[in-house]
């Protein structure tokens, strides 16, 4: 008698009604919620775990990026479609199904929002790697390409979620646009900075590594950054350039030298007899030649100066370094001087000659 009055009181509970729907249709409701949530968890699983076989045995990037993609599914997406599965089991008005509808089409819309940043991340993070074996300046251009990806992504799914809501998305849209106009005269400084970032790294006048002078600075590139791009000089301090004012600028790059071209002159006395003086040119390519990296372009006679008779020689080192192109330099003036002592020919300096004469005619001469 007594489990016949329980069993009779739990169908009068269950036959009781909230919000048009007894507790047994609830009940069945959110077992079928519950048993929706563990059948996509189950399968979610399964499927990650075949495709990470899958991945590990094929060279392809993509069934990765699949695995990934699969594993920033977010519980709260599901218990939201578990809830929108139960919901078909309860008797519930046109607004309220318009509203589970669209809660989980939002859900669906972020959840695809954080699917597409796994895959850029994913992506770009392989496309680093990559570069960082091949170039690693060209890693430069992956934070600008990544904010921009990303905030084009959200954009979108932030339109659609407003559009989803009954929101008028073109009305918004103008509206922005006006506003937009006006953040834009706000922030043009700031916004000139941004296309300016991307303009560099779009078309690369410079990247990580080189070394710039600008004006009458001199340092290598640290970072190229959306608003400033960061030297560092020689004498250890950072430098810091806004990118607008940077392009602005008239940029020496030395990291894009391939080989660095050397003039320089030197003078001899008037004293020097012709002979020695059409040896000289010769003296001096064979200091050039003799050194290793260097090519031979010229050396003229080139002027009849104020104290000297100036040669003017040029010649190139063939590689880039600044240490080296310093070794060949005072090499190659140690074997000219060598070489003049050795031929007696007297390299000229700042003289002045005084001629004076007296009452009778006669002169005398005085040199400093």
């Amino acid at each position: 008698m007594t489990e016949s009055r329980q069993l009779r009181w739990t169908m009068d509970f269950l036959e009781q009604t909230l919000l048009g729907n007894s507790y047994q249709s609830w009940l069945a409701a959110a077992g079928v919620g519950i048993v929706a949530v563990l059948v996509m968890r189950i399968l979610q699983a399964i499927v990650r775990h075949r495709l990470a076989k899958l991945a590990a045995s094929t060279e392809t990037r993509w069934d990765d990026y699949a695995v990934s993609m699969l594993s920033g599914t977010r519980l709260l997406f599901w218990m939201i479609f578990g809830v929108f599965v139960g919901s078909h089991m309860l008797d519930v008005s046109t607004r309220a199904q318009v509203v589970i509808r669209g809660a989980f089409v939002i859900a669906l819309l972020v959840q695809g929002g954080l699917w597409g940043s796994v895959l850029i991340r994913s992506f770009l993070s392989d496309y680093r790697k990559k570069k960082l074996d091949e170039n690693p300046a060209d890693v430069t251009t992956l934070g600008v390409i990544s904010f921009v990806a990303k905030t084009t992504l959200w954009s979108v799914v932030s339109l659609l979620v407003l559009d989803n809501l009954g929101i008028d998305v073109t009305a918004l849209v103008a509206g922005l646009g006006i506003g937009g106009v006006a953040v834009a005269l706000a922030l043009q400084n700031v916004l000139g900075d941004l296309f300016a970032s991307l303009s560099i790294v779009m078309d690369k006048p410079f990247l990580v590594g080189d070394f710039l002078m600008i004006d009458d600075f001199l340092g290598s590139v640290e970072r190229i950054g959306l608003k400033t791009t960061r030297l560092r000089s020689l004498s250890g301090e950072q430098l810091i350039f806004s990118n607008t004012d940077l392009l602005r600028s008239r940029i020496h790059n030395f990291g894009r030298m391939y080989e660095r071209r050397v003039v320089f002159s030197l003078g001899v006395t008037y004293q020097t007899p012709r002979e020695k003086l059409k040896r000289i040119p010769g003296i001096i390519r064979e200091a050039v030649e003799g050194e290793e990296n260097t090519r031979f372009d010229r050396s003229h006679f080139m002027k009849y100066a104020d104290y000297s008779l100036n040669f003017e020689t040029v010649y190139y080192v063939l590689k880039p370094d600044y240490n080296v192109y310093m070794d060949i330099q005072q090499s190659i003036y140690f074997k000219i001087h060598e070489a003049f002592e050795r031929e007696g020919i007297e390299f000229a300096y700042p003289t002045q000659t005084l001629y004076v004469g007296d009452r009778n005619g006669a002169e005398t001469t005085e040199s400093a």
